[in-house]
């Protein structure tokens, strides 16, 4: 296969014989010689999605595969899912709710021939309410890109094409599935963002609320984490501890500093214990970087995981192996 359209779907019924119509219209000039597939994912839903899929498999076996899960896990193990069956070379992420346009996949996959490894769309015209959907979306995405580094405009947006080196050396989980590009520019991936249709949408309910942008931010810090500190946490718990021994030390030595010359007793303040307790706290944060250095040094040496990612090997054809 030359490319995989992975669509997570949990009730559209109505939308999904119209997305399947798009798609074709999109990509069958653009691949004539049927080199893809459409794997749609059900995500337990409630409705009559699932028939309407299996209607869409029995009218196009060539292209579409259909992945039923066991219940509703939310997108990102529906996306997950699909990435694991998918057998194309890049990998198309869309939503089966109809406002994101399949006429922009041959425009994204033209991006990947040109030597791009993720092309994120854009949804630059966003057809959606302002206040409960746009406005917090642009803020957690200027957020994202500051603590990310990975400067982006819509990270909320699904439709996106990866080459699929980029994306098979972790795994998904929560809602995560926004953060790919993050994992992906730690392996060093060229990625662009392009803007791309978006359209109001006209059956179904959206899936989306306020309380899913609290979830995007929890899963920040862990995202933080896990790129920028995975195989390093002694700079996390280490750091941290440093800094509250230091507060601590800088404490104890006012008061004793007010002791020796004001007379003061030293267990008189709160100060006191408050230092203490925060010199402790320090001592501890420290022990426990250097078991979290020792838990990621076995998880890797264990299993044989490398620390880094090689993108080509060249060598001479006479070389000894």
């Amino acid at each position: 296969m030359d490319f995989s359209i992975v669509i997570p779907v949990y009730n559209e019924e109505q939308n999904l014989p119209l997305l399947f119509d798009a798609i074709h219209q999109s990509v069958d000039d653009f691949q004539p010689d049927n080199r893809w597939e459409m794997i749609f994912v059900d995500d337990g839903s409630k409705d009559n999605s699932m028939a309407v899929l299996m209607g869409l498999f029995e009218k196009d076996p060539n292209h579409v595969r259909v992945v039923q899960l066991r219940r509703n896990f939310g997108q990102t193990a529906a996306i997950a899912a699909g990435i694991d069956h998918a057998q194309g070379d890049v990998i198309v992420m869309l939503d089966a709710d109809m406002q994101n346009d399949p006429v922009d996949i041959p425009m994204m996959l033209g991006k990947i021939t040109e030597g791009y490894d993720v092309v994120s769309g854009w949804r630059k015209d966003r057809q959606d309410t302002f206040l409960n959907r746009t406005l917090p979306s642009r803020l957690a995405n200027k957020l994202i890109s500051s603590v990310t580094g990975v400067q982006l405009h819509d990270y909320g947006c699904t439709l996106k094409a990866y080459r699929r080196e980029v994306i098979t050396g972790f795994r998904l989980y929560g809602e995560m599935h926004r953060f790919i590009p993050v994992y992906a520019n730690r392996f060093g991936a060229r990625i662009i963002e392009v803007p791309v249709h978006h359209h109001p949408r006209k059956f179904g309910k959206t899936k989306y609320g306020l309380e899913r942008t609290l979830k995007v931010l929890l899963d920040l810090f862990t995202v933080k984490f896990l790129v920028s500190y995975a195989t390093k946490p002694i700079y996390v718990f280490g750091g941290f501890g440093l800094v509250l021994m230091a507060i601590s030390v800088v404490v104890l030595l006012y008061l004793f500093i007010r002791r020796v010359f004001f007379l003061i007793g030293v267990t008189q303040s709160p100060l006191f214990l408050i230092s203490t307790v925060m010199g402790l706290m320090g001592f501890q944060s420290l022990l426990l970087g250097l078991i979290s250095e020792l838990l990621v040094r076995t998880y890797h040496e264990s299993q044989g995981k490398p620390i880094y990612n090689v993108k080509n090997y060249y060598s001479s054809p006479h070389e000894d192996k």
